[in-house]
């Protein structure tokens, strides 16, 4: 994508949280859950292109497949940028909106790919996430879900519930730490100790998004 059409992307951006910023300390509450609800919507919408993406992988020239999936990556950083932005306008907005930096960067790093379970979590939604792990089990029990798809899912929820701060059981966290890859321990382990989007994680985002 030329740097042109990034860079007006960006300032766009950026007006739109200064002034999603600036509105949101007069609005009420029902204002506020509409701007979230947006938020949300636009960040549904860039995780289920990433993940269309990835099932139409095999239809797809390995470039165009690559640029596609770093342009998609590409956008969703900016939308983190967008929503540290339209936090820092207003105290009330800071715990849903972290949520969702925090989806956010989960599909950024490919430690999650499941749109259902990156919504649950921005959402902060532990039940939804613990019925999904039920319905996962059940599904491999049953030969309805493969081993692999079927444990790479679970790693997903199991990741997502312990980052929502809920106890896993024992015999979970074993699971957990057997199968996670090396992209789910450190977002595990450091997602949660900036809400800033820097350089470095632009690029490596960028760099990361054909693997």
């Amino acid at each position: 994508q030329p740097i042109g059409q990034q860079a007006q992307r960006l300032i766009l951006l950026n007006q739109s949280a200064e002034a999603a910023a600036a509105m949101s300390s007069s609005r009420g509450k029902s204002e506020n859950a509409a701007l979230i609800q947006n938020a949300m919507d636009q960040m549904d919408r860039l995780v289920n292109q990433l993940s269309d993406l990835e099932e139409s992988r095999a239809e797809l020239d390995p470039e165009e497949f690559e640029e596609l999936s770093r342009e998609t990556r590409e956008q969703l950083v900016e939308f983190e940028a967008f929503l540290a932005k339209m936090k820092s306008g207003d105290v009330s907005l800071v715990d849903q909106v972290s949520a969702m930096q925090l989806a956010i960067r989960a599909a950024i790093s490919d430690a999650f790919r499941t749109p259902e379970v990156i919504r649950f979590f921005a959402q902060k939604q532990p039940g939804a996430l613990r019925t999904r792990l039920a319905e996962l089990d059940r599904d491999m029990k049953v030969g309805r879900l493969g081993q692999a798809d079927g444990t790479r899912a679970k790693v997903e929820v199991l990741a997502a519930l312990q980052k929502l701060g809920e106890s896993l059981h024992p015999s979970e966290e074993a699971f957990l730490s057997e199968h996670a890859s090396a992209q789910m321990k450190e977002f595990v382990s450091v997602a949660g100790a900036s809400s800033a989007v820097s350089e470095d994680r632009v690029s490596q985002a960028v760099r990361g998004s054909g693997n």
